[in-house]
């Protein structure tokens, strides 16, 4: 028998077989086993690993050592490509893992490899694997985290049309100072070309970066910068406000646990003790959980 009938009858065994669909899905996609948590922790090194000599790839070193990370690079391929192929055999919709957000991540991880043998420069978004790294919230179950971020989500969410009326404020604003800054140096400073770059100008002043790649040389020019530069201070500090006030409003509602067996109402204070709406004494779910 040759290796090709070998090849296939443990192919065709594998395929029939419900236990090792099963068991390999455990591995694959499980997290809650001992086997599955080890095998989704091997993949996150074996994805830091390829990162990191994708990276050490772009810098000079000697070919001894270039050749090294060539192998290893193609190793961490045929591991991820193989992981892809047992995901797809996994999976009990193969199609819709495929079009997924982690199946798209997944086969993108690997076609930069391969195609590096027709376009070269496709080797350097290898480092488009550091994405599969999300899996590790999966991992460790860190539901903590996971909360935290579904409430700054909801927080974002919550200050989204005061931030865009500001962002619409902010714009206007650097419009009018590039177009007043265009009129006072636009004559005396060869930077200030046109409006679109005094614009330009006003952006870097009024968030504080300051490049210096232009710069007034008029009395009312340095005037004018100077007030910028101290009305960016306040500016930047809106939206942390309008952020920082969404996330304590969902903060408090979560911490409104507290119900009246009374009267039924919700969204007591935690630290209320009594009904706000009867007067009766409060249940409180945290605590008879």
């Amino acid at each position: 028998m040759t290796l090709k009938d070998n090849i296939k009858r443990v192919w065709n065994y594998i395929s029939n077989n419900p236990f090792v669909k099963a068991k390999a899905n455990e591995i694959i996609f499980g997290t809650d086993t001992y086997l599955g948590r080890l095998f989704d922790v091997i993949l996150i090194w074996f994805i830091l690993l390829s990162v990191g000599i994708a990276i050490l790839e772009t810098v000079d070193m000697p070919d001894n050592f270039r050749r090294g990370m060539h192998i290893l690079e193609w190793i961490f391929t045929i591991f991820f490509t193989i992981e892809y192929i047992l995901r797809l055999y996994c999976s009990e919709h193969p199609k819709q893992y495929a079009l997924s957000l982690f199946g798209i991540i997944d086969i993108l991880s690997i076609l930069p490899t391969y195609l590096a043998f027709f376009i070269p420069q496709a080797h350097a978004i290898m480092v488009i694997r550091i994405f599969r790294v999300i899996r590790i919230f999966r991992i460790f179950k860190l539901f903590a985290f996971i909360k935290e971020g579904e409430m700054m989500i909801n927080a974002i969410k919550a200050g989204m049309r005061k931030t865009i009326i500001f962002a619409v404020f902010v714009l206007l604003l650097v419009t009018s100072i590039g177009a007043i800054m265009y009129l006072v140096e636009g004559g005396e400073d060869a930077t200030f070309s046109s409006i679109p770059e005094s614009i330009y100008w006003a952006v870097v002043t009024l968030t504080t970066v300051g490049y210096g790649d232009i710069t007034p040389v008029t009395p009312l020019g340095r005037f004018l910068t100077t007030i910028v530069m101290l009305l960016g201070y306040s500016i930047l500090s809106v939206p942390t406000g309008i952020f920082s006030l969404s996330l304590a409003n969902e903060k408090r509602k979560i911490s409104k646990t507290k119900i009246c067996l009374h009267c039924g109402s919700k969204g007591q204070e935690d630290d209320a003790i009594y009904c706000r709406h009867c007067g009766a004494l409060l249940f409180d779910e945290k605590k008879n959980k």
